[in-house]
């Protein structure tokens, strides 16, 4: 049941997270009960690197090896710290959970700011919805790899799950997450915090027992300068090799958009908002690399470990594991324990994407930019937007049905998920820099006169990646190679232009003011 919206705006008192947020032009909806740890949680959570490092391994082994991903993943965290800055100084000047579209509205000017707004706004929400599907279905394809090796492993006969089958794990997982984002305000800062702690304690486990349990672990040198060039896919530029496999360390420090949706929910907003990003995107950044590190001290036979007539089935890490404490112990019961940490890690952060995600359809449709905006823009009497929660998770679902006709055009979500959310940082960053260089006011977190300088560092490189992104990665490029991101990129692009010129300019003007004056 919908709680019907309230014509009459409760006072300030000393509330200084409802004066400003009704400075911004909002009512306070959401119930604010985040703390500043609560918001970090949330995004680091998010982030989740054994998230993104497992499920990207393979990329990063068949395109430049141990090397690429090593030393790569110190050059993108370099990089991708000037955008989360950025990010965060806008962040304090405008703590609302529509996050970026709003804070492109504000900057672009007024002339540009509805257009501004509209692509910044769909560009965030389809990469969002885009996260679900490539988090929970890496998830289903892992219990899928974590069932095989139970059952005997690939070469001992073991369960392989059809992709109708694999759907359904997929489904089950969406519902889950569904079901537990209905819950209230308390339960996902929990959920967060547990998140957090979860990857925390998990890498720090798997880097002190892998290398212990290995009988043989590749050397320093290998590790860090072996460069793997034997991909099979007719690539063998070096630098076009290593730019294919930045796809590990891109979509691995992504999601910290997150602190921003959820300021609305957190205390000291204009603050803790900024605290969430910086703070996730540090730790991740460092926690990533040690974790990447110790899984290339596993990687000896790399043909190997990416053979699809291996005991896992061509799944890198799980083949990793699995060799590892089976030679050991000749069991591979060590291997199954530690994935399932590892899907739990990443069962952790699918909640948390469809919570970032909701925020910013509740936020979106607050504003009028969604279609049935009326029905998206309602909360439960727990103050949950469980509506649009349900909406994610069905668009996610429906995402997902591609992997029936073709498993490289699925592959294609990890990239859109990163080009989608990286164009949406991007651009308010830009306007940033140009048309409001003068007149933005930063809030209490900013970067100085530092700001312009890290903001077109941060522009540059996602105007980068997203180039490199869309180039084909295999030769010649054929039917079962061909890279879909661009066309699903420009067709994200193509849709929002196309809805803006034949109708959406006519009666979107950016985010509606919704207190009374």
């Amino acid at each position: 049941m919908a709680v019907p919206r309230r014509s009459v705006e409760l006072p300030v008192a000393d509330d200084a997270d409802r004066a400003r947020l009704q400075e911004l032009g909002y009512k306070q909806e959401l119930k604010r009960g985040l703390s500043v740890i609560s918001n970090f949680a949330l995004s680091f959570s998010i982030i989740s690197v054994m998230t993104g490092v497992t499920t990207t391994y393979n990329t990063g082994l068949r395109y430049g090896g141990p090397a690429s991903m090593t030393l790569g993943w110190l050059v993108v965290a370099t990089f991708n710290g000037c955008v989360a800055l950025s990010m965060a100084e806008i962040c304090s000047a405008y703590p609302t959970s529509g996050g970026l579209y709003y804070w492109s509205a504000k900057l672009a000017g007024k002339d540009w700011a509805p257009l501004a707004s509209w692509l910044t706004g769909w560009f965030n929400i389809v990469g969002q919805w885009a996260a679900i599907a490539s988090v929970d279905f890496s998830l289903a394809q892992l219990v899928q790899v974590i069932i095989l090796l139970g059952t005997g492993g690939a070469n001992g006969g073991g369960y392989m799950a059809s992709k109708y089958v694999l759907l359904g794990i997929y489904g089950c997982i969406l519902v889950l997450h569904g079901l537990i984002n209905c819950l209230p305000i308390q339960w996902l800062s929990w959920f967060g915090h547990l998140g957090a702690f979860w990857n925390t304690a998990g890498i720090f486990m798997l880097v002190i027992l892998l290398p212990a349990v290995a009988k043989e672990r590749a050397g320093v040198e290998f590790i860090f300068t072996h460069f793997n060039m034997d991909n099979g896919m007719g690539i063998q530029g070096k630098a076009y090799v290593l730019a294919v496999g930045m796809v590990v360390s891109q979509y691995s420090l992504l999601g910290y958009d997150t602190s921003a949706h959820m300021s609305e929910e957190t205390k000291e907003a204009d603050r803790s908002g900024s605290i969430g990003i910086v703070a996730s995107v540090a730790l991740a950044s460092m926690f990533g690399w040690i974790y990447l590190v110790a899984l290339a001290s596993l990687t000896i036979d790399i043909p190997y470990l990416l053979s699809p007539s291996n005991d896992a089935g061509g799944y890198a890490v799980a083949q990793a594991l699995y060799t590892t404490f089976h030679r050991r112990y000749n069991s591979g019961v060590g291997a199954l324990a530690s994935l399932a940490i590892i899907a739990f890690a990443i069962f952790l952060c699918g909640i948390t994407c469809v919570t970032a995600n909701s925020r910013m359809g509740y936020a979106f449709s607050r504003d009028g930019a969604m279609p049935f905006s009326r029905i998206w823009y309602q909360l439960n009497k727990k103050e949950v937007p469980i509506n649009v929660v349900w909406l994610s998770v069905v668009i996610a679902f429906i995402m997902s049905l591609t992997s029936l006709g073709s498993q490289v055009a699925f592959q294609a979500m990890v990239s859109i998920t990163t080009i989608g959310l990286y164009m949406a940082y991007a651009l308010p960053i830009f306007f940033r820099v140009t048309t409001a260089r003068k007149s933005f006011t930063p809030g209490p977190f900013h970067l100085g006169k530092f700001g312009n300088v890290i903001g077109w560092v941060a522009v540059a490189w996602v105007a980068l990646v997203t180039v490199l992104f869309c180039l084909p990665v295999a030769y010649p490029v054929g039917e079962d190679n061909f890279n879909y991101t661009p066309v699903a990129v420009g067709g994200v692009l193509f849709l929002s232009v196309g809805t803006w010129l034949l109708h959406a300019r006519f009666w979107f003007k950016g985010p509606i003011v919704n207190v009374d004056a």
